[in-house]
C-alpha cells in the first residue's frame, strides 16, 4: 500500500532535473550580466585611465572567477541525466537538439575556456587592450552560450522546422528555422535582459552594503551608480520584452497562459487576476480578486478581446501544477515592478544629488540584491512547468520521454545530488558572500607579477631572474 503513496520514477526524474537546473540556473544568470559588466568597466579605464575603474573591476573579476567554475561544474551534471532518467527524449529529439547543443560547445564553451586565462591572470602579461580583447571574447562567450541554450529550449517550446521520420524522430529540415523558431528571439531577449537586470541587482546591493559602512568610498559609490542606472533604464524595457513575450506565449501556448493568468472560463474583458488559488479539479480559481479587464489589454491589446481559458482547451493539455505556474508568474511580475520602482526612485535622487546620501535607498537596494536570481528562477518555472506535460509541446509528452528506470535508482541519484550541491556549491556561495562583504578598496590585487608561470612539465627556474644558484650551469 505505501507503494503507492511514493513518487514514480517519472516525478523522481522531474525533481532531479528541476533540481539541478535551479542550481546551475542561479549562476549563468549573474555571469551572463557579470561578464559585461566587466568588459564595460575594463572599457572605461582605458577610455579615461581612472583608476577606479580598474579596482572595480578587480574586484568584480574574483566574484566573476569563482561564479564562473560554479556554473561550469553545476552545468555539466544536467547532460549526464539526458542519457539517464531521459533516454527516450534524447533518441527522438538527438537530430535537432544534439547539434544545437554542440554548438554551443564548440563555439562558446571553447571561447570562453580559451580567453577565460587571459582575463583572470593575463592583464600583466598581455598588455591592457589585448586583456580588454579578452575580457570581451568571454562576454561574448557567455551570450553564445546563452543563444544556443536558449534556442534548443525554445525550439521544444515551438518546435518548428522538422519532420518525423519512420521510428519517431525529429529530423531537421530547415537549420534556420529550428534555430530561429517562433518563441526564440522573444525569450532571447527576455531571458538576457534578465541576467543583466540580475547582475545589476546584485552589484547594487554590494555597493550600496559598504555605502552604508563609507557613503565616500568611490568604488562603492561607482557600483551602486552603474547598477541603478541599469534598474532605471532597462527594467523598464524588461517590462516591454515581458509583454512582447507573453503575446507571443498567448499564441503559441494558450494553455500556459491561461494557466499563468488563472484563466478557466474563455471571457470578454478578461480580468488580471491578482490574486487566487487555481483548482483544477474544480475548474476556477478559487478566492481571485482582479482587475477587469486588464488581462485582454495586455495579452490581446485590446480591453473587450475574448481571452481563452482552460476549459476551451483538451485537459491533458493542462499544465499540471496550476498552482505553481500561477504563483511563480506573480512572483516575477512583483519582482520586476519592484526593480523598476527601484530605478525610478534612484533617478528622482540621483536627480537631487542623494542618490549616495539616502541610507534608505541604499538598504532597499541590500534588500533587493537576490531579486534578480529569484526572479529568473521564478520565471524558469513558469516556462517549464506551463510546457507540462510535454517535453516537446504538443509533440512528445513527458510521461512518454523517461528512461525505463526504477524509482529507487532516481531517488538514490536525487538524495546524492541534494548532498553534495548543498555542502558544494553551499560552501560557494558562502564564499561569495565572503568576497562582496570585503571593502574594494584602491589598488585591488591582481594577478602576480613578476613570478613565474608553472606549466605541467616544465620547470620555472630560468625564469627566476636574481636567483643565480637556481640558473643552468654554464
Amino acid at each position: 500500500m505505501l507503494a503507492n503513496h511514493l513518487p514514480s520514477a517519472l516525478d523522481l526524474a522531474r525533481s532531479q532535473f528541476a533540481f539541478t537546473v535551479v542550481w546551475h540556473f542561479l549562476f549563468p544568470a549573474f555571469t551572463i550580466g557579470l561578464a559585461s559588466y566587466l568588459a564595460v568597466l575594463e572599457a572605461f579605464w582605458l577610455a579615461t585611465d581612472r583608476p577606479v575603474y580598474l579596482d572595480t573591476y578587480r574586484y568584480w573579476l574574483k566574484v566573476f572567477a569563482v561564479a564562473f567554475a560554479m556554473g561550469v561544474v553545476s552545468g555539466l551534471v544536467m547532460s549526464y541525466q539526458f542519457g539517464t532518467n531521459w533516454s527516450v527524449f534524447s533518441d527522438k529529439t538527438a537530430p535537432v537538439l544534439g547539434p544545437l547543443l554542440g554548438y554551443e560547445v564548440l563555439t562558446a564553451f571553447f571561447l570562453e575556456a580559451g580567453f577565460l586565462g587571459v582575463m583572470l591572470f593575463g592583464m600583466e602579461r598581455v598588455g591592457p587592450r589585448l586583456h580588454f580583447l579578452a575580457t570581451c571574447l568571454v562576454a561574448g562567450g557567455t551570450l553564445l552560450s546563452a543563444f544556443w541554450i536558449l534556442s534548443a529550449n525554445s525550439w521544444m517550446q515551438t518546435p518548428a522546422g522538422y519532420s518525423l521520420d519512420a521510428d519517431g524522430r525529429f529530423v531537421p529540415e530547415s537549420w534556420t528555422a529550428v534555430i530561429v523558431n517562433p518563441s526564440f528571439p522573444y525569450r532571447f531577449a527576455h531571458t538576457v535582459t534578465a541576467a543583466y537586470l540580475t547582475t545589476a541587482m546584485i552589484v547594487g546591493a554590494v555597493g550600496a552594503w559598504h555605502l552604508l559602512r563609507d557613503r565616500t568610498n568611490p568604488r562603492a559609490r561607482l557600483m551602486f551608480s552603474m547598477a541603478m542606472w541599469m534598474a532605471a533604464i532597462v527594467a523598464p524595457v524588461q517590462l516591454v520584452l515581458g509583454d512582447l513575450h507573453g503575446g507571443n506565449t498567448y499564441h503559441h501556448q494558450p494553455a500556459k497562459v491561461a494557466a499563468m493568468e488563472g484563466h478557466f472560463d474563455s471571457v470578454t474583458r478578461a480580468p488580471s487576476i491578482l490574486f487566487g488559488w487555481p483548482d483544477a479539479q474544480a475548474a476556477e480559481t478559487q478566492y481571485e480578486i482582479g482587475i477587469p479587464g486588464l488581462a485582454s489589454l495586455y495579452l490581446a491589446h485590446d480591453l473587450n478581446a475574448k481571452v481563452t481559458g482552460l476549459k476551451d482547451l483538451p485537459r491533458d493539455t493542462w499544465p499540471t501544477n496550476l498552482p505553481l505556474v500561477f504563483w511563480a508568474f506573480r512572483v516575477m511580475v512583483g519582482l520586476g515592478m519592484l526593480m523598476i520602482g527601484l530605478g525610478l526612485w534612484s533617478l528622482v535622487l540621483r536627480y537631487k544629488g542623494r542618490l549616495f546620501e539616502t541610507p534608505w535607498l541604499h538598504r532597499c537596494a541590500v534588500a533587493m540584491g537576490p531579486s534578480g536570481l529569484i526572479a529568473v528562477t521564478a520565471g524558469w518555472v513558469v516556462t517549464e512547468s506551463g510546457r507540462q506535460p510535454f517535453t516537446v509541446y504538443g509533440l512528445l509528452r513527458t510521461a512518454d520521454s523517461v528512461s525505463p528506470i526504477a524509482a529507487p535508482a532516481v531517488a538514490a541519484s536525487l538524495a546524492a545530488f541534494a548532498v553534495v550541491y548543498f555542502a558544494v556549491f553551499g560552501a560557494g556561495i558562502w564564499y561569495l558572500f565572503h568576497l562582496f562583504n570585503q571593502t574594494p578598496r584602491p589598488h585591488e590585487s591582481g594577478p602576480p607579477v613578476g613570478q613565474p608561470v608553472r606549466t605541467a612539465g616544465i620547470t620555472p627556474a630560468p625564469a627566476l631572474a636574481g636567483d643565480a644558484h637556481l640558473q643552468p650551469a654554464e
